[in-house]
């Protein structure tokens, strides 16, 4: 069974975010990825790229489907994890670490009450397998 950090809050869409102060680093869960099966390309936005919460902001592709992207919070790209261009595996390998997707300058941190702590995205998780 998967775990999924304390630290973290996560969306309905199975994306992730680690707040610190006024941006937050995203990427898909370990059951996003685990679902996905192995991943062989992501597709991301380019740094300055203004993303609005729920909305799509790239392409994920694994060997069963392709899946869009859904930003967790607002705001623009500050970051991107360009290792994942070449090493798109690492979403698969390590999703709350080296395959993280972006980094966004938060612009309503107020948007986060919306998102879901670890043990409502556990509950939702598990109310739908």
């Amino acid at each position: 069974m998967a775990t999924y950090p304390i630290h973290l809050q996560y969306s309905t869409e199975h994306e992730w975010i680690a707040v610190d102060g006024a941006s937050g680093r995203v990427g898909i869960t370990e059951h996003a990825q685990a679902e996905l099966g192995d991943i062989v390309f992501v597709e991301l936005p380019e740094i300055g790229t203004t993303v609005t919460q729920g909305a799509n902001f790239g392409v994920v592709e694994s060997v069963k489907a392709v899946s869009d992207l859904y930003a967790p919070a607002s705001g623009k790209v500050v970051d991107v994890n360009g290792e994942l261009e070449t090493r798109p595996e690492l979403v698969n390998e390590d999703p709350y670490g080296k395959g993280w997707m972006i980094v966004i300058a938060l612009s309503d941190p107020s948007e986060l009450h919306a998102l879901l702590d670890a043990g409502a995205y556990t509950a939702m998780v598990e109310n739908r397998e």
